[in-house]
């Protein structure tokens, strides 16, 4: 764990807001946790991902169509890791802790391991977001400047024009290299002692990568041949990343949001409201369109998720409007996007601003 702690004495905002979200819960009569149209939602989205991969594998149409499908599959499972793994690692998919728990090792069944991204995303990120050496979601160093303390390289200059390269290979590095400079140095995320893992923890990393490669790569190859699945292999792959990373960088790399200065050597504390701190650094987008949030599990309400991450997303439109009113009453600034598109750009004019020459991003 992290000794370093927030400032979090007078904590006036945070208490006003969870007050006023704690009772519509109370008043309401409604559980946190996700609701029969999220377990419908979660089943359908399962299985229209078994059913495209048994099309694919055991079926093959012509060339074209299983190019699209492929394409589909690889969103397919972005979907699955936003509304049932994301919900279930945070334990609000469900008021059972077993259907959390089973929800969450969707991401072992992506090629995932969910022990690292517990610790990676619910401690480090969640904790600390958009704090270099803290908040390993920002830490894509030599490949792109996030951050105004990251060292600045020649390539940087033009990070807004390849950063979709990047973003599509990161689903393959995640799989097959991330995780495994982790096993293997056992460093799992900046700024928190690491603990050894388990003969459990152990055996579920070996066997879920193995089933994993079993099923996306040599199936695959012995049903349709080498170059078919290879190819198709990448164009899942490279679609899924893709997905994966534009919906997590639009929700916190950003112009509008901030990128706190990280805290001399030696501290322990952060004079920072925790709270404040998560508003500050995280930005929303496309809150109105109810089709994107369907898909994106409400990611794209990322403030109130990051201030109440182990609430459900369905209940996120709601929250939205408890937060917009008490940031107003506190003086603190609300950052959205009207559109999806809009969230790119601001994305894309930021990282290239990081990019240019003896300039820091504002």
């Amino acid at each position: 764990m992290s000794t370093l702690t927030f400032s979090n004495q007078k904590n006036l905002f945070f208490r006003a807001l969870k007050e006023k979200v704690d009772n519509y819960f109370i008043n309401n009569n409604i559980s946190r946790s996700g609701d029969r149209k999220l377990f419908i939602k979660g089943a359908l989205q399962i299985a229209s991902a078994a059913i495209l991969y048994v099309v694919l594998v055991f079926f093959t149409p012509i060339l074209p169509v299983s190019i699209v499908l492929c394409a589909l599959l690889g969103f397919n499972l972005a979907v699955i890791g936003f509304n049932v793994m994301h919900e279930g690692g945070h334990a609000s998919f469900s008021k059972y802790k077993w259907l959390n728990k089973a929800s969450a090792y969707f991401l072992n069944v992506m090629g995932g391991n969910t022990y690292y991204w517990k610790i990676k995303h619910n401690l480090a990120h969640h904790t600390f977001t958009n704090m270099e050496g803290l908040d390993s979601d920002i830490n894509i160093e030599p490949f792109m400047r996030i951050h105004p303390e990251q060292p600045k390289r020649w390539i940087h200059r033009f990070q807004h024009i390849y950063f979709f390269i990047f973003y599509s290979l990161s689903y393959f590095s995640w799989i097959f290299l991330d995780d495994f400079v982790k096993y293997f140095s056992g460093r799992i995320s900046e700024g928190y002692i690491n603990q050894k893992l388990s003969f459990k923890e152990h055996f579920i990393f070996w066997i879920t990568k193995a089933f994993y490669v079993m099923i996306y790569v040599i199936l695959p190859i012995l049903m349709v041949g080498f170059l078919k699945a290879v190819v198709g292999y990448l164009i899942l792959g490279i679609v899924c990343g893709l997905a994966i990373a534009i919906v997590f960088q639009l929700a916190h790399v950003v112009n509008e949001t901030e990128f706190p200065l990280t805290p001399a050597e030696g501290a322990t504390k952060i004079e920072q409201q925790w709270a404040i701190h998560q508003v500050n650094t995280t930005s929303n987008f496309a809150t109105k369109s109810k089709w994107l949030s369907w898909l994106l599990g409400g990611l794209n309400f990322q403030v109130e998720h990051h201030l109440f991450p182990k609430i459900s997303h369905i209940h996120y439109a709601k929250i939205n409007q408890f937060v917009k009113e008490t940031c107003i009453e506190y003086n603190i600034n609300y950052h959205e996007h009207k559109t999806m598109l809009k969230a790119v750009y601001s994305h894309i004019k930021y990282i290239r601003k990081m990019g240019r020459p003896n300039l820091k991003a504002i």
